[in-house]
């Protein structure tokens, strides 16, 4: 069976465990292989791993207080609703990288600059929150890869963790937190639809 098949959604973590900064900047990067819409890559992580950071975010969780006490760190994943200011910084970096020519790059930004007045917030947000549901689902299991185990978690203040966080609440949605840590206990295994109940060949 894939290894990827055996991920569980872990809720007690040894509390002894830490990650180091240098390491969780691997598994984000690693992370961050993830496709995004038009490469805007709109996803922004805040890692909570101090004390301070913990009780920050304490009163904005629906529960999940486990995973906040035990985990190394918990990562709160942000889109960004300003992501088409960055195209060019990404279209440059791809440009330098030898990955595309500097005339499709040209084509590419003014193909955005025609398309974003006519997107809404919610839209680009939409847009943003699928991505950052992608990264997430890598992050996991890039998260394995290392040794660690995750459970991400839905139920928080959603409307309030930016300003909480200290970060333009304008600009930044919050999509979900992912708990990160070495497991001290197993998490519970879970049934699933058959595919028969939820799929349709046509």
């Amino acid at each position: 069976m894939s290894k990827l098949l055996e991920r569980r959604s872990i809720r007690k973590y040894d509390p002894n465990i830490k990650i180091s900064k240098e390491e969780m900047s691997v598994i984000l990067t690693q992370a961050t292989r993830a496709p995004s819409s038009m490469n805007m890559q709109p996803w922004r992580f805040i890692v909570i791993d101090s004390i301070e950071g913990k009780e920050k975010l304490k009163p904005l969780l629906m529960g999940n207080h486990t995973q906040l006490e035990t985990s190394a760190a918990m990562i709160v994943i942000f889109t960004d609703l300003k992501k088409f200011d960055l195209a060019e910084k990404i279209f440059d970096k791809a440009v330098k990288a030898g990955y595309i020519p500097k005339d499709v790059e040209e084509k590419q930004l003014r193909s955005i600059a025609n398309m974003i007045p006519n997107l809404s917030d919610s839209r680009i947000e939409k847009s943003g929150l699928i991505d950052c549901g992608i990264v997430a689902m890598q992050l996991m299991n890039i998260a394995r890869e290392h040794g660690y185990d995750t459970c991400p978690i839905g139920g928080f203040q959603h409307d309030q963790i930016a300003k909480a966080l200290d970060i333009d609440e304008e600009r930044y949605k919050p999509a979900l937190i992912i708990s990160i840590g070495k497991k001290a206990e197993d998490g519970y295994p879970s049934v699933r639809f058959d595919i028969e109940d939820i799929t349709t060949f046509m």
